[in-house]
């Protein structure tokens, strides 16, 4: 997952040597946090959301069959 969240997100942003992605486990949740640039933050964000929203729903589906829970967060 943590790969396929890096691809995703390298080809959005400017600077993509800049995108960090740490993994943690809590409970039965696999959580990916996210960061990148500050002024990357739009382009991973998008208008209203749609864009994190857009990723966080690829993840999801790609971990259905999986019984973790995998969780998308966008840090600052």
């Amino acid at each position: 997952m943590k790969d396929l969240l890096h691809m995703i997100v390298t080809e959005l942003v400017d600077h993509p040597e800049q995108v960090t992605i740490s993994e943690r486990e809590e409970d039965n949740k696999l959580i990916l946090e996210l960061r990148v640039a500050p002024e990357d933050m739009g382009k991973v964000i998008g208008k209203q959301g749609r864009i994190a929203k857009s990723i966080r729903t690829i993840i999801k589906a790609t971990t259905a069959s999986q019984s973790k829970k995998v969780v998308v967060d966008i840090i600052e």
